[in-house]
C-alpha cells in the first residue's frame, strides 16, 4: 500500500495538468507553427515557463487503482503485476485466465 500522501499528490497533479491543458496546448502550438514570429514564441516559451511544474502531463504517475502501487502498473486494467495475479486469480477479471502450456 502506497502512502495515502504520495496518492493525494498525484491527484493534486492530474487536476492541475487538466487545469492547464488547454493553454499548454496552445503555446506549444504557437511555439512550433513556423509562421509565428519570434516574439510570439518568446513570448510563448515565457508564458510556458512561468507555468507550475505539476502542469505537465508527465509529472502524473501511473499507479495501481486499487492500493496505488507506483510500480510494475497495467495500463489495460489500471492494476499493479501484484493486484493484476491475486484478481486474476480469484476470478474477478473477466476474460483473463491463467495460462498453461
Amino acid at each position: 500500500m502506497a502512502k495515502k500522501s504520495k496518492i493525494a499528490k498525484n491527484e493534486q497533479r492530474r487536476e492541475v495538468v487538466a487545469r492547464y491543458a488547454g493553454r499548454r496546448a496552445e503555446l506549444k502550438e504557437i511555439i512550433r507553427r513556423p509562421s509565428s514570429t519570434e516574439a510570439e514564441r518568446l513570448a510563448a516559451q515565457c508564458e510556458l515557463r512561468g507555468q507550475p511544474r505539476d502542469a505537465s502531463a508527465t509529472r502524473v504517475r501511473n499507479r495501481d487503482q486499487v492500493d496505488g502501487r507506483p510500480r510494475g502498473c497495467f495500463r489495460a486494467f489500471g492494476l499493479s503485476r501484484v493486484n493484476l495475479r491475486e484478481l486474476a486469480h480469484a476470478g474477478c477479471l473477466p476474460g483473463v485466465r491463467k495460462s498453461s502450456w
